[in-house]
Parts: C-alpha cells; structure tokens; sequence
C-alpha cells in the first residue's frame, strides 16, 4: 500500500495507449495478463496509474477496480484492488486483498505457475510462465472480497 512519502496518482492517459507504447515482446505479454484482469474487473475503473512508486522508483501501473481504505494514520487512501505494471527486467501484478490469514495471493503461491509471490505482489517474465485460468480465480476472489 502506498506511504505518504509517495507521490503516486491516477493519469490521463489511457492504459491501452501505455500498452501500445511497450516493445513488442513486453506488449505481447502485458495484452494477455490485462485481458484476463480486464475480464474479471469488467464494470469496475481500469485507469494509469503513474509517480513514484515504492523503492523511490518512478512507475506506471494499471489498476482495476478503486478501493478507498483508511491508513491507521486515519488519512483516506484512494488505491486499486489489482495492478499491472512491467518493471525492468519482469512484470508484476498486485492484488491487494487481505483478510486475518494474510494476503490472498499467498494461498495461490504454488498453483500460479513459474512466478516469484511474494507479500501482495506476484512477478513473472513471460505470460506464459503465468497460470492464466488461477489468476483469474485469485482476481475474482479480491474483486469480491474488495467491492
């Protein structure tokens, strides 16, 4: 979740034409996994995301779904229940759903395929090291949990 230090807002710009901007092998990869996010979040927002991001980086992240939670500092937080962001050298999705046992994604760790899981954030080279159809099911189940 974002820090106050963060300076992380929604964009303009349209995340198709971020997409569209990616080199072709990245673009390939990002069309499939936000196809499958875009199909689970249907009628829920689907927005940029940019700034700086954690680790100080700047960042774009598409996000689907709007959750507005208060942070224990009492601040009203706007924030997305599912993102999608290429990084350097891999993509991530964040999926922002938690209850008392823990981030979700952490019970699909083994079922999601050749990714790295870790807290709230599952990172792949490729889509096809990704488990699509298990994916969809972890999104569904935070976009229920979430809305």
């Amino acid at each position: 979740m974002p820090k106050e230090d963060l300076r992380i807002e929604k964009t303009t710009t349209d995340p198709d034409v971020f997409i569209a901007t990616l080199p072709d092998e990245r673009r390939s990869d990002l069309e499939r996994v936000d196809a499958v996010l875009s199909k689970v979040m249907k009628g829920h927002s689907r927005a940029l995301w940019g700034g700086k991001f954690w680790g100080g980086s700047e960042q774009s992240i598409i996000g689907y779904g709007d959750h507005t939670y208060q942070r224990s500092d009492k601040k009203t937080v706007e924030w997305f229940i599912v993102g999608l962001a290429p990084q350097k050298n891999y993509n991530s999705i964040y999926v922002n759903a938690a209850d008392d046992d823990g981030y979700l994604i952490q019970r699909y760790a083994d079922r999601l395929g050749k990714v790295k899981v870790r807290s709230a954030a599952i990172t792949f080279k490729k889509a096809d090291d990704l488990d699509l159809a298990v994916l969809e099911e972890v999104v569904t189940m935070a976009r229920d949990r979430m809305t």
